[in-house]
């Protein structure tokens, strides 16, 4: 058994938190530690050889006595009947462990050490044995509803793969440890929901929905710093949900998609440049025909009408001349 000693002060001296960072948790007080026991299967089948021979004794014994009551006889009686009570409160000691699952025991309320072995195994018969699950398990959040880093309500729900890794941390720590994993889950996505936006509106920070790998990386260790007192692993952690909120939902898609529109202007208007730039370096190339700037800025200000529009050009023909 671990047990967390104080300092050399005589009490405990916790490192002052870090603002913004998990909880520092006390350290557990005890650790997994392997449970003495043997074979159940071996020690069963002895358990009935010896429950055999006590039923004989007080079979001989009780044969003795009806052909001549002796205190010979009734002593082979008791005896019989010792041995076989004795056996039967060994069996008490028989314990199945499947695949996936341990026993936590405890003898007068001290841990006595787990059974991860599966199988039929024996062990004091007078401890307690608590089941405890080590298969991996999913925690769903509910759809929680928070603001983002920018203030912005949102919607947004994850799931998390966990496993428990130290069987007497799980049962020893806390209450539940089940329902201790699903509040510091919710807990944490609220953490991380709070310290990152949506969006990013610079582009160069992180954001919700445009580094979800990140940030579920940053969800995982938080959440593994937060149940790792409960003997607790976490495997891995995903956003199953994440939107804003219904009543900002509109004008953020407006702005989504006034983002896009500008971009895709971006986009067309330095395709065109390009364009117009490689036209006339063509045409004062080749000669095809002279333009002085007042012709230059005429060209370029069509071209860009014809590149950048919306509709289709309609061509209109010129009969006179540019200064007419």
């Amino acid at each position: 058994m671990s047990e967390h000693k104080p300092s050399a002060t005589g009490a405990d001296t916790p490192t002052a938190p870090v603002p913004g960072a998990p909880p520092l948790l006390p350290a557990p007080r005890f650790t997994e530690r392997r449970a003495l026991g043997m074979s159940g299967l071996p020690f069963m089948l002895l358990a009935l050889v010896v429950i055999a021979g006590g039923v004989a004794l007080i079979a001989l014994g009780g044969t003795s006595a009806n052909k001549e009551p002796s205190a010979g006889a009734t002593a082979v009686i008791l005896v019989g009947v010792l041995i076989v009570l004795c056996a039967l409160v060994t069996l008490f000691g028989l314990t199945q462990v499947a695949p996936g699952e341990a026993r936590v025991t405890q003898l007068f309320g001290r841990y006595q050490g787990t059974i991860r072995q599966d199988g039929l195994r024996w062990v004091n018969p007078f401890t307690r044995r608590r089941k405890i699950s080590t298969r991996l398990r999913n925690h769903e959040t509910a759809v929680l509803k928070v603001n983002d880093a920018y203030g912005n309500p949102i919607e947004l729900a994850a799931v998390v793969v966990w496993q428990v890794e130290d069987t007497a941390q799980a049962v020893f720590a806390v209450d539940n440890f089940v329902r201790f994993v699903g509040i510091q889950t919710d807990t944490a996505v609220r953490h991380i929901a709070t310290n990152y936006p949506y969006d990013a509106h610079d582009g160069d920070s992180l954001s919700l929905r445009g580094n979800a790998e990140q940030i579920t990386e940053q969800l995982s260790q938080e959440i593994a710093v937060r149940v790792g007192s409960a003997g607790v692993k976490i495997i891995e952690s995903r956003f199953t949900h994440l939107a804003y909120a219904p009543e900002i939902a509109s004008a953020m898609l407006q702005r989504q998609q006034a983002g896009a529109i500008v971009a895709a202007r971006q986009t067309i208007v330095d395709g065109a440049v390009g364009m117009v730039e490689s036209a006339l370096a063509r045409i004062t190339e080749q000669g095809i025909v002279e333009l002085d700037e007042e012709r230059k800025a005429s060209m370029v200000s069509n071209l860009l009408v014809v590149l950048c529009g919306d509709r289709a050009a309609q061509p209109v023909l010129n009969t006179g001349t540019l200064y007419q």
